[in-house]
């Protein structure tokens, strides 16, 4: 690890670069190390086109080819500049299907001192399955990543996933193909689609999208929907919803809206071709919602470097642990709520979910992580923080529940035009378990004072004092804790609950 006096980054790892070559994009990510949630630092693209032109004259287009290469140049003295101890450098299709890749292989090999791999059809679509294993709770799906040159399908469950397919549907070259003919790439596309026997097992279950050109499909959506949570790791959208979109998108009905601005120029003349693609797959899969990733090929190859012990962790609490390390006044009292908050839920009649549970122990951990704000603005920060944080395992309404747990903590317990937002996208469960939370964390975070080594010695219980519902009990050695502002923040517990609470020191 280079030594720094940066606080903000985690000790005992080094940075890693993975350059990505596609038909459409050169791209470089640096991460800030090998580990199971990777924190980007430095992420730049090129707008190549290397499969430009590729499906009618088999070779990659020398325009693209010189900007690559003068790209990836560039991109070998930023992955050093970062101090990246080690750079991985992945091709896809166009790369590997061009007459004149070998010799550009050989160039940019050259230019970067190391080693590409030219993923095959089937190890492209592997570690497209591996992005979503590694952003992802429990998936259970068949996943797409749509490149400018090809579609990669593969069958995800949990930590397994099936053979992998690819199919020449990438948004360059079915543009190619059809000779820029929306109905003759809709034709091509479909006789493609029926080869991919794969889909017949997906009905009812989810797609997941991966891909630039689907990611601009998904931001469109979001604007036209004026979707409060611009986050596309877990953007969902029921499959009827999609498909009437994807129709849009196709016969571009709103393209004069200002919402088509947020999509790039050099993205929008491949919309319809992805729409088409993605209208195909989801006519044959049958799906019930997509939901889409910003997670692809570069995260699944670093998750398949991890070792299985780290593979098996939950992405979501290692990055919120990581968080509490970087920004909280004591991640040791953060890991003390999660235990302390799991053991009190049951007593106010919850029964949560395997999720729900994540949620609230990731909500736990990163309670604390906005402390050096002003007061007035702790709340605000906190969910900005978590709302907009590069989470992965996570759906949005789990984001949304944390982030507002964390509002209600530092804010009180009422609603207002700040949580209206994230509660409609939590939903009314969500909603209520956030408030709860925050609830109980405005208790023993005064009680605390936000420090370890209370938490575990505090404990609610059914009362035998008819005029109680559950006693607070504080062992006597913590009677000096004892206060107004500490029964008052109790009493708001005992309204939002509806339970008559009360301190019972012994």
């Amino acid at each position: 690890m280079t030594r720094s006096e940066a606080q903000g980054r985690l000790t005992g790892i080094a940075p890693v670069s993975v350059i990505d070559i596609g038909s459409n994009s050169v791209r470089l990510v640096v991460y800030e190390g090998l580990s199971r949630a990777p924190a980007v630092l430095f992420n730049e693209k090129v707008l190549c086109g290397l499969g430009k032109g590729l499906a009618l004259t088999g070779r990659m287009d020398d325009e693209g080819v010189s900007r690559a290469l003068a790209s990836l140049r560039r991109f070998r003295a930023l992955s050093e500049q970062a101090q990246a101890h080690k750079l991985y450098v992945l091709a896809t299709a166009a790369a590997r299907e061009a007459s004149n890749g070998p010799d550009f292989i050989r160039e940019a090999e050259e230019i970067l001192g190391c080693e590409i791999e030219v993923l095959s059809g089937e190890k492209e679509a592997l570690y497209s399955a591996y992005g979503i294993i590694s952003g992802f709770y429990d998936p259970d799906g068949i996943a797409g990543d749509l490149g400018g040159g090809s579609l990669e399908l593969i069958d995800i469950k949990g930590k397994s996933c099936g053979q992998g397919i690819t199919l020449p549907l990438g948004g360059i070259r079915l543009s190619e193909t059809s000779g820029s003919s929306l109905e003759k790439a809709a034709t091509f596309a479909k006789k493609q689609i029926k080869t991919a026997k794969l889909l017949a097992k997906g009905e009812g279950r989810t797609f997941y999208a991966v891909g630039g050109t689907w990611r601009s499909i998904a931001k469109l959506h979001m604007e036209i929907r004026q979707y409060p949570l611009h986050m596309m790791q877990g953007y969902e959208v029921p499959l009827q919803e999609m498909l009437a979109f994807l129709d849009d998108v196709i016969t571009a009905k709103d393209s004069k809206d200002p919402a088509w601005q947020a999509v790039s120029k050099s993205r929008r003349s491949l919309l319809p071709y992805g729409a088409i693609a993605m209208r195909e797959v989801l006519e044959a899969m049958k799906p019930s919602k997509v939901v889409f990733s910003a997670q692809g090929v570069r995260e699944g190859y670093l998750y398949s470097l991890l070792s299985e012990e780290d593979q098996d962790t939950d992405p979501l609490l290692v990055s919120a642990d990581e968080l509490a390390i970087l920004r909280a006044r004591s991640p040791e009292h953060a890991r003390e709520l999660e235990d302390w908050s799991g053991r009190t839920i049951p007593v106010f009649g919850i029964e949560e979910t395997v999720e729900e549970s994540r949620y609230r122990r990731a909500a736990c951990l990163l309670a604390d992580i906005s402390w050096r704000a002003h007061p007035d603005y702790r709340g605000l920060q906190a969910v900005n923080i978590i709302a907009h944080s590069s989470f992965v395992g996570i759906s949005h309404p789990g984001r949304a529940y944390i982030a507002l747990a964390n509002y209600y903590r530092f804010e009180g317990l009422n609603d207002d035009g700040t949580t209206k937002p994230l509660t409609a996208i939590a939903g009314d469960r969500m909603a209520e378990l956030a408030k709860l939370l925050g609830g109980m964390l405005r208790v023993v975070y005064l009680f605390s004072a936000s420090m370890p080594g209370v938490i575990d010695h505090l404990r609610f219980r059914p009362s035998d004092n008819p005029d109680l519902d559950l006693e607070f009990v504080v062992p006597h050695d913590y009677c000096d804790f004892a206060g107004e502002r500490l029964d008052g923040r109790l009493q708001q517990l005992a309204k939002l609950t509806g339970k008559r609470l009360a301190f019972v020191f012994e």
